[in-house]
């Protein structure tokens, strides 16, 4: 109820500021929580629409996502095929729900890579500062002075052209957003009566830092880990676009988008549906992750 409170007399504060004869019209605090709702319900179906195609592809698609009929090339969506037929007529509703699995999974290993690697790195600098905080500080700033796109591909490269290499080198290219948020969490928690009480009980390095600071952070980094998400899918996405993912015809999102690119000018749905889907899939990973990041 407190939350509540303060969230309506922020918007009243706000209002006050622009006009300050003006008051909120009556109930359009309510209509916005329910706008808001609304938006949450609907991101939140999108994903679970999205896990029930990772887990259950068959359930939801009954055509081979690899076999063509050149005689049904280039349908547009109806009943038979959903979202239309490619070049080769294969059906893209089943290509693009079979080709979830291997994009949300890579997605999934990057943003575990980030994850662990980045809150550990942060860990350590929040906590331990001085020297440690300060080579860390470099080596974050050194990655980040790099796009995050270029160096994934510079990775990929380097490690040759297939799905997990390009997870290694999205997870790469996300370490030093995590350890910034990280460090800051920390620091920001490290000075608390708590975490001094633990160090003053006899509490040593390892026990205060995951009994004491790390249940307290962890909501921050969940929350950027969501975003992060979506960021992966675009990245996994773009790199298998331009070749550095599994070859053809795997039914990747990327390469679905890169196999219609040619063909868009006539025929809009070879590309439009998979690229709805990914836009989709990322919207709705970044509503989610407001919601991780304001529920406390």
């Amino acid at each position: 109820m407190t939350d509540v409170l303060i969230e309506a007399e922020s918007e009243r504060a706000v209002l006050a500021d622009l006009d300050p004869d003006a008051s909120p019209p009556p109930g359009a605090v309510g209509r916005r929580r329910i706008g808001r709702g609304i938006v949450a319900v609907l991101a939140v179906s999108i994903l679970v629409i999205v896990a029930l195609w990772t887990l259950f592809p068959s359930l939801f698609a009954h055509q081979d996502p690899f076999a063509g009929n050149t005689a049904e090339k280039f349908q547009g969506p109806g009943a038979h095929h959903l979202f239309g037929t490619d070049n080769l007529g294969r059906d893209i509703f089943s290509r693009t729900v079979y080709g979830t699995r291997s994009s949300l999974l890579t997605a999934v290993v990057a943003v575990l890579i980030g994850l662990v690697a980045g809150s550990l790195l942060g860990l350590a600098g929040g906590y331990l500062r001085g020297s440690v905080d300060a080579v860390i500080g470099r080596f974050t700033d050194a990655l980040l002075a790099i796009p995050s796109f270029l160096l994934a591909m510079v990775v990929v490269t380097a490690l040759g052209f297939s799905t997990i290499n390009a997870a290694i080198a999205t997870g790469i290219s996300s370490v030093a957003i995590f350890a910034r948020l990280m460090r800051s969490e920390v620091l920001r928690v490290s000075n608390l009566n708590y975490v001094e009480s633990s160090r003053l009980i006899g509490c040593g390095p390892l026990t205060t830092v995951f009994a004491h600071v790390l249940p307290n952070v962890y909501r921050s980094v969940v929350a950027l880990a969501v975003l992060q998400f979506g960021m992966a899918l675009i990245v996994i996405a773009a790199l298998a676009y331009l070749g550095y993912g599994n070859p053809p015809p795997a039914p990747d999102w990327g390469i679905l988008v890169s196999d219609g690119k040619n063909y868009m000018d006539r025929y809009w749905w070879v590309v439009f549906f998979p690229g709805l889907v990914i836009v989709a899939t990322c919207l709705s990973l970044n509503q989610v992750s407001r919601l991780l990041a304001v529920v406390r």
